[in-house]
């Protein structure tokens, strides 16, 4: 693609083959997302947003400032390439599995869970919510982590406030446990109650870095729709690293497309997208947790 075309087709800004490239690479060195291809038109059109927000009149000057590690922009940058699609209890035979398990280890220890990819809130509010309606006063002594790489979905999480539309397929009795109607200058909104809130504590985490702020042992991990994004040696890789953080009968919940086969060594599936550790992993792990 050359600069004359993209004038020709219309386009705002210049954004040349070369500009894509280059986003490519900074985004998959910086949290390991592997655009195809086809993501050219998707990346013009997110990144010019931040070029308007900028004042940067070219793609090359605003990779440059990229490039010059400004800690701001580096974090806009990625919040705009990363995709939230989510809802609640979305792939919804996971969550009588976790009731399952949460049935399963309730006394014997302090239960942890992770959600990885917590976008804007819904994936680790349906945890909490299963986790209410299944230990009832139990539930708070359950700790939820919530995390996610784009700071600003986290910060709609934290709320916990969303349009109605986003509850109203849930049964209305589940959501009137769950849920604070808003009214005056919040009505047509609802907010999630303060128990299931108290639950969770949000974190921005990049799976990419080496060192997660996540405390071991944990019952249960959230990766959900988010592997896609990575090509199979940094799956791998997060893979590997979730395996000390698991207790020896935890459970790793996948998405509906993604496939763990590469990573048989660590673990192996259990039940549709729900997999745990392998013999040898699990016996691993109950010569750690016994020292």
């Amino acid at each position: 693609m050359t600069d004359e075309k993209v004038l020709k087709d219309g386009r705002e800004f210049h954004f040349t083959a070369k500009d894509f490239d280059r986003v490519r690479k900074l985004i998959y060195a910086h949290a390991g997302i592997s655009l195809s291809d086809s993501k050219q038109e998707l990346v013009y059109s997110r990144l010019s947003r931040r070029l308007r927000a900028t004042g940067i009149r070219t793609f090359a000057q605003y990779l440059a400032l990229l490039e010059s590690n400004d800690t701001a922009e580096w974090e806009a940058f990625t919040n705009s390439l990363t995709t939230n699609l989510t809802s609640f209890f979305r792939e919804p035979h996971h969550f009588p599995l976790l009731a399952e398990h949460l049935r399963s280890v309730r006394g014997k220890h302090p239960i942890s869970i992770w959600c990885s990819a917590a976008s804007t809130g819904e994936e680790p509010y349906s945890i909490a919510m299963t986790v209410a309606d299944t230990l009832g006063r139990e539930a708070s002594q359950v700790s939820i982590i919530a995390t996610d790489v784009d700071t600003g979905v986290l910060e709609t999480a934290k709320a916990g406030v969303y349009p109605d539309e986003r509850v109203s397929k849930l049964d209305p009795e589940l959501v009137k446990q769950h849920f604070l109607r808003g009214t005056g200058s919040q009505a047509g909104h609802v907010r999630v109650r303060p128990e299931l809130r108290d639950m969770i504590t949000f974190r921005q985490v990049n799976l990419l870095h080496n060192n997660w702020p996540i405390r071991p042992p944990l019952d249960a991990i959230f990766c959900r729709n988010v592997m896609i994004y990575f090509d199979k040696q940094t799956q791998l890789d997060i893979l590997k690293k979730f395996v000390p953080l698991l207790r020896s009968d935890g459970l790793l919940f996948a998405g509906h497309s993604e496939s763990f086969h590469n990573a048989d060594e660590y673990f192996r599936l259990r039940g549709k997208t729900v997999y745990e550790l392998t013999a040898k992993q699990k016996t691993n792990r109950k010569t750690e947790e016994n020292r």
